[in-house]
């Protein structure tokens, strides 16, 4: 990122600044799933917040916590050693009921109980949509950190925890690889991903999967089937294939019943999981954490709310919360175009 760069220039065009007038306190939450680089995103805006004076309250169980007034006061002592976790020292939780007005009135009651002048919400699309309604109903100043495996939130091209998911996956499929060759068997390997792509097609790029299944590669078993002999016929003696979850896990069970049946091959299924939620964060997403986090404090110390940190063309922006939420992200064309030509 060049130096000159303003992380927050582009908030002039859709946030007034003058809310909070005066910044004391801010409590931060984690909601939803867990990814790694939350704690990182934690330590940064303690940090950040109490070099300029600024106390900092930990919400713990995400909303639920806001409801139960479940805070503890963060320290400089309480960031040690925390860098390299994963999950959240915060714990999370979902929170359904969030939906309902009634619920969110409470909360927010109890954040101004607490004395916080602002929030910093770790989460995802469905954690932003109650952050919003926050702002929107109960004039609570918010800033988003997003956060998901995923990657699936608009306005950023890549959220904290994803690059350590595809790492994990893709150091799983590289062990099964030695295994199939050595065995000269069809694995099919199941990554995370219900309604996106991102992990699954990643991994299969760098893994050199002959076919990566989600629901934007429209790829059918009959086109697998075709790759897989390809690749048998110019000597290959194992194959990866790679699917998203999909709606429910246990998807590559399904397409391994489907190649039996097609093909009468004996595939071996591989179902990663919560494996790719936990670990250390990578390097990456540990200093993307970080410094989201600090450009998080940054913004709220000028005023400014209702919009979540992202990270476009390799450095740290600000989209409008309400350019984020409910917006589908989709994975580029050309990546399964390429996974395709170099499998070939």
């Amino acid at each position: 990122m060049s130096q000159s760069h303003d992380p927050l220039s582009n908030l002039e065009s859709f946030s007034p600044p003058g809310q909070p007038a005066m910044l004391s306190h801010i409590g931060i939450y984690t909601s939803g799933g867990d990814s790694p680089g939350m704690n990182a995103a934690i330590r940064a805006v303690t940090r950040t917040a109490l070099h300029h004076k600024i106390k900092v309250s930990g919400i713990l169980h995400g909303y639920r916590g806001l409801l139960n007034m479940e805070m503890k006061s963060l320290e400089p002592g309480d960031m040690g050693n925390i860098l390299q976790r994963g999950g959240t020292i915060l714990r999370t939780a979902r929170v359904p009921e969030f939906k309902d007005a009634p619920i969110r009135a409470k909360a927010a009651a109890n954040v101004r109980a607490a004395g916080l002048d602002a929030l910093i919400c770790i989460g995802g699309d469905g954690s932003f949509t109650g952050a919003r309604l926050l702002w929107q109903e109960h004039r609570i100043p918010i800033i988003g950190l997003p956060a998901t495996i995923d990657n699936d939130i608009a306005g950023t091209e890549s959220t904290i925890g994803f690059d350590t998911a595809v790492n994990t996956a893709l150091d799983a499929i590289d062990r099964i690889r030695e295994t199939a060759d050595s065995h000269e068997r069809l694995f099919i390997v199941e990554v995370m991903g219900r309604d996106t792509g991102f992990i699954a097609i990643e991994t299969g790029l760098a893994g050199g999967a002959e076919e990566v299944f989600f629901a934007e590669s429209h790829v059918t078993v009959e086109q697998a089937i075709d790759g897989v002999r390809r690749g048998m016929a110019r000597g290959k003696r194992s194959s990866i294939l790679i699917t998203a979850e999909g709606k429910k896990p246990g998807r590559a069970y399904d397409l391994a019943e489907q190649i039996r049946k097609k093909a009468g091959w004996d595939a071996k299924v591989c179902i990663l999981g919560h494996i790719q939620r936990g670990g250390a964060p990578s390097a990456f997403d540990r200093n993307l954490a970080s410094r989201m986090g600090a450009a998080a404090v940054e913004a709220l110390r000028r005023g400014y709310c209702d919009a979540m940190m992202s990270w476009t063309r390799g450095r740290i922006d600000a989209v409008p919360l309400k350019d984020v939420i409910g917006r589908h992200k989709r994975v580029p064309e050309e990546l399964i175009k390429l996974a395709r030509i170099l499998a070939t």
